[in-house]
């Protein structure tokens, strides 16, 4: 196995560059991390639709998150690779194909994790905040959405670990991330599947076992902090804030 990872370790790393196009390990971060940068403003968007008291806003955000949830990945991959073209007219590449999969599956999970945030943050904030004369629009921004984004951050470190796995599923329209590079190096050696695939195994478990690490490292950190704010916790402390937020935007 030793002697697979010496001889292609470049490969499985940044793929042919700069001899052809970059590919391996750099395509899958890069890939996972922009399709989950793209996708958080677009799960805020679906996370307040989703809340809201408009059913004209409601009803398509609920249809987009169940549509989404209740297909595997795999049908997404295929619908964008198929529609894009014939929307734009134009062909697209594997790596445009995926991230735009990518983008719409994480919009609809990042969606109920914002949700589920913004939920969880006690209601008499809103009420204090609207009382202080504020718009809606102005205490999610100010108020709400800044703490209910804080304390979903592991969850969304836990949703990149979901991405950097699923772009394995780009290497069916030849998406040249570490899975890609693995079955070019096994076709090439022909006589070393195991070896080949238990690197893969092993590169992907590395990489998600460090960021669910992180994602622990966070939870553990902001459930500290929401203690501390909490023993700290006295009458017309939520009003004293509140009035900073306003005082600041």
């Amino acid at each position: 196995m030793f002697d697979v990872l010496r001889d292609n370790w470049t490969l499985l790393l940044i793929g042919q560059y700069p001899h052809g196009p970059i590919g391996g390990i750099v395509v899958t971060i890069l890939l996972s991390l922009s399709a989950l940068v793209i996708a958080i403003p677009l799960g805020i968007l679906v996370a307040l639709a989703r809340i809201s008291h408009f059913k004209v806003l409601r009803a398509p955000a609920t249809a987009l998150v169940y549509t989404v949830r209740g297909v595997p990945l795999l049908m997404v991959i295929f619908w964008v690779y198929f529609l894009v073209p014939v929307l734009t007219g134009y062909p697209v590449t594997g790596f445009v194909t995926m991230l735009c999969a990518l983008v719409i599956y994480d919009s609809a999970y990042l969606g109920e994790i914002i949700r589920a945030g913004i939920e969880a943050l006690p209601k008499g904030q809103t009420e204090a905040s609207r009382a202080l004369g504020m718009s809606y629009l102005k205490t999610m921004r100010a108020v709400i959405l800044p703490q209910a984004l804080y304390n979903v951050v592991p969850s969304m470190v836990t949703q990149f670990v979901s991405t950097i796995k699923e772009t394995s599923l780009g290497y069916i329209i030849n998406v040249q991330e570490i899975s890609f590079a693995a079955d070019q190096i096994n076709n090439r050696l022909l006589t070393r599947p195991f070896a080949v695939y238990l690197i893969l195994a092993l590169s992907y478990f590395i990489l998600c076992y460090a960021l669910t690490q992180l994602a622990h490292y966070l939870e553990r950190r902001v459930t500290r902090k929401r203690a501390g704010k909490a023993n700290k916790a006295r009458p017309g402390a939520e009003q004293s804030l509140l009035e900073a937020a306003v005082s600041e935007h």
